[in-house]
């Protein structure tokens, strides 16, 4: 396979997604789907809605997202709602609870963890997806990038069990009742490449990634009580591939000399993060190669 362009700004601005989604130069079909984090009750790290308006503005999206696995404001419909309201993402957009009635199947022939992925039902209403991630760490994944929006962000509240327990757990359960617990670190990370795959295949050729790389707390903005930022914001990256938008994301920070760098990529370690990309790889919807291509 080629390999991926990615374009990046060093300039954080909500127009900014504008000029790099103009640069990827796919131009969107029919109903958008844009996934967003709208941010769990308590986390002061997740983007703003006022930072997605423009984008919004430009394709006339919805903002969508999937109910959790765990107890928390975003559990159940109707919290989950309120949250959205509270969070100030109803002021400015559509939204849509993708699987406020429940999920579909999509089959993952070359699985590895898990065969089948299930996601909100009402991704079945779009035609193609802008993913509009905050990258930043995460207590579980390592890290929280294109990959997990298109996994865990895209997953029923009982495609997320799916993916945690690698298959083992297919039902509603929350995570406080799963009995057999969590996978194996590295087959969770395989089951996250497996359900992005899936995901990514049944938008090919119809998605556009948008990375921002800015309020990177080792905390994903899963998290109630997250820590405050740990390093110096970076900029916003696209790419229709998003194994390579996560993979120049890591790379930045690798690359970076601000002194938070190693506390982030110490979360990402300790939790074999970066064991994603090459099992996303093997998959087959894209590559970890690319050419980093400034537009600043």
């Amino acid at each position: 396979m080629d390999a991926a362009t990615v374009y990046m700004t060093k300039d954080i601005q909500p127009t900014s997604l504008i000029r790099l989604y103009e640069a990827v130069g796919l131009d969107l079909p029919g109903n958008i789907l844009m996934k967003v984090h709208s941010g769990e009750a308590g986390n002061q790290n997740f983007l703003r809605p006022s930072f997605f308006a423009p984008i919004q503005e430009r394709l006339h999206g919805t903002i969508g997202e999937c109910n959790t696995a765990y107890a928390g404001a975003r559990t159940n419909n109707a919290d989950h709602r309120r949250l959205f309201e509270e969070h100030g993402w109803t002021a400015y957009f559509d939204v849509d609870l993708l699987d406020e009635d429940g999920d579909m199947e999509l089959p993952i022939p070359n699985g590895k963890a898990i065969t089948v992925d299930y996601v909100g039902d009402h991704i079945s209403r779009y035609d193609s997806l802008l993913v509009l991630t905050h990258f930043k760490g995460h207590p579980m994944g390592g890290f929280g990038g294109a990959l997990k929006q298109l996994s865990i962000g895209l997953a029923s509240s009982r495609g997320k069990v799916n993916i945690h327990t690698a298959g083992a757990v297919t039902d509603q359960r929350l995570i406080t009742d799963w009995t057999g617990g969590v996978a194996a670190q590295d087959d969770f990370l395989q089951a996250m490449a497996d359900a992005a795959g899936a995901v990514s295949r049944h938008f090919a050729g119809r998605a556009v990634y948008l990375s921002t790389m800015a309020n990177m707390s080792v905390d994903c903005d899963c998290c109630a009580v997250a820590e405050d930022p740990c390093m110096a914001d970076v900029g916003i990256l696209a790419s229709t591939d998003p194994i390579a938008i996560d993979r120049a994301c890591l790379d930045l920070v690798h690359a970076s000399t601000d002194p938070g760098r190693d506390h982030l990529l110490a979360r990402i370690d300790r939790q074999h993060g970066e064991q994603i990309i090459p099992d996303a790889v093997e998959q087959g919807f894209g590559t970890d190669r690319y050419e980093l291509v400034s537009i600043d």
